[in-house]
């Protein structure tokens, strides 16, 4: 059944729910492609990125060559072949290759030129690359000849990578300024502070000029910058220069004004930047930019898009086909043993609300009898969960296998097909019935800008031991931080918080 939207489940009495989100799908896939400015960004990215671990490797494939070269200049009495040191390197350059690059990146060695290690980095790093070797060549009881080879080649390669690296930052900054490269930013602010901000921020960044576009402000005034408007034309302004960077500071803005100024200049595909005068209510989605006279902030969006929605989408349908097919059987017992126990369907769909506020059926196996949406008023009274949740520990609507599945969530399985047919996903917010949903508050709502899922850290953070805001605020912190990785952490703690049957029944 397709879904559609909520249109109310209030009783006779009950006030309407609030009006719905416009939302037309998961926030993590509203970016699929790439805005021009988010294509430029990663293509510089990825050069940069290549550029350096190609030096990396060459250096390293020099360096070591050499090291045997000179090896043989000291203990060789006949005359070198250039070919054997090659022979002998390429024994164990793929190995050091993978270790370097993964240890690298590991140190920051291939972040953005403002924010990547310096030349002491390269240093350690290389140094821990050649401890990593010798502990393998050590434990592999690989034959060594002389152990000076690991000191040489150490020295010569922070020598040669160093060299190799220090020349390259010059001549990238270089080619992008006549290339013509510039960091194009709008700076929002008002009266002196934003004479303060373009004196401290300088020319440039990390080797990138700035072009200042101009400014927005809260009182109109815009001294030495092109006024672009006030701060209600924000979103016009961004949609029509297309800048790389908002940098804000000196802004007294309530924080739904803060909140949303942020999400508009991340929607399109804006880096924001926030001097430390400004509030601090997201310190903890920020990061330390260096390299400025006044210290900036980068805001991260609140959610991962494009691509790592697509991951996120293939992973849940993978591991959905591979759940139907591998509980086919055990599915097949948990029907049969729902069937005798007491009449009616198998499977039951409960109305729930998803992704835009809007109304899906949820496929569970029935752990109820067939007449338990009609006893519920009569047991509102008993209600043990805090706020708009519904849970009993005793529910007598549940029959004799209701109780066991759902002591260990047996009844959420059928979900999958839920997830196959693109209504959730195997990780979210758990969506809420309607009884539920007509009770929250308006803060509450943000947790249906995502698809809702089989299992969330409601599940594993405590479940129904902690408050309803607490839990919401859970839903909050997962789409904040949200990524793949954190699917899979989520998912593998679900099963022991299940077979510890934590706050479940």
């Amino acid at each position: 059944m397709a879904t559609k939207p909520f249109v109310g489940a209030a009783s006779p009495g009950e006030d309407r729910p609030p009006e719905l989100l416009s939302v037309a799908g998961d926030i993590r896939q509203t970016r699929f492609l790439p805005s021009p400015v988010q294509l430029r960004a990663l293509a510089r990215r990825l050069a940069s990125i290549l550029a350096l671990a190609a030096i990396d490797v060459g250096g390293l494939a020099g360096s070591l060559y050499l090291a045997l070269v000179l090896r043989e200049l000291y203990y060789g009495e006949k005359p070198i072949l250039w070919g054997l040191p090659w022979s002998a390197e390429a024994e164990w350059l793929p190995f050091l290759v993978l270790v370097t690059v993964l240890v690298f990146w590991r140190a920051g060695l291939y972040a953005s030129r403002e924010q990547r290690a310096g030349a002491g980095r390269v240093v350690s790093s290389l140094l821990l690359v050649t401890v990593i070797t010798l502990a393998f060549a050590v434990g592999t009881g690989y034959q060594h000849t002389t152990f000076g080879l690991y000191t040489t080649a150490f020295v010569l390669s922070v020598i040669v990578i160093g060299g190799l690296r220090a020349a390259y930052e010059m001549v990238t900054r270089d080619v992008w300024r006549l290339a013509g490269v510039k960091r194009r930013a709008i700076l929002l602010g008002s009266g002196e502070r934003l004479i303060d901000l373009r004196r401290a921020l300088g020319l440039g960044r990390g080797g990138i000029d700035y072009e200042f576009l101009g400014a927005v402000t809260v009182d109109g005034s815009a001294p030495g910058l092109e006024p672009l408007g006030m701060l209600s034309d924000l979103p016009q302004v961004l949609e029509r220069l297309h800048p790389d960077e908002l940098i804000i500071s000196g802004v007294d803005l309530r924080d739904e004004e803060l909140l949303d100024l942020v999400e508009h200049a991340h929607q399109s595909g804006v880096k924001v930047r926030i001097a430390p005068t400004t509030t601090e209510l997201l310190t903890q989605r920020m990061d330390y930019v260096p390299g400025q006279g006044v210290p900036l902030f980068a805001v991260r969006p609140p959610v991962f898009a494009g691509l790592d929605w697509t991951t996120k989408r293939a992973f849940d349908l993978v591991v959905s086909g591979l759940i139907i097919v591998a509980a086919a059987p055990f599915w097949a017992l948990i029907a049969l043993a729902v069937k005798l126990d007491s009449s009616g369907p198998i499977f039951y769909r409960d109305r729930r609300v998803g992704l835009g506020e809007r109304e899906f059926g949820m496929f569970k196996f029935r752990s109820m009898y067939v007449d338990a949406g009609a006893r519920q008023a009569g047991l509102e009274g008993a209600n043990e969960a805090s706020g708009p949740l519904f849970k009993i520990k005793d529910d007598p609507r549940v029959t004799r296998v209701g109780r066991f599945v759902r002591r260990y969530s047996l009844d959420e399985l059928p979900q999958v097909l839920n997830v196959l047919r693109g209504e959730m996903s195997l990780v979210g917010p758990r969506p809420l019935p309607l009884r539920d949903y007509v009770q929250l508050e308006v803060w509450h709502r943000k947790r249906y800008l995502v698809l809702p899922g089989m299992t969330g850290l409601w599940q594993v953070s405590g479940r129904i031991e902690l408050t309803f805001d607490d839990l919401v605020r859970l839903d909050f912190y997962y789409l904040e931080n949200w990524s793949i990785w954190l699917d899979i952490s989520i998912l593998a703690k679900t099963l022991p918080a299940v077979l510890a049957r934590r706050g479940a029944y």
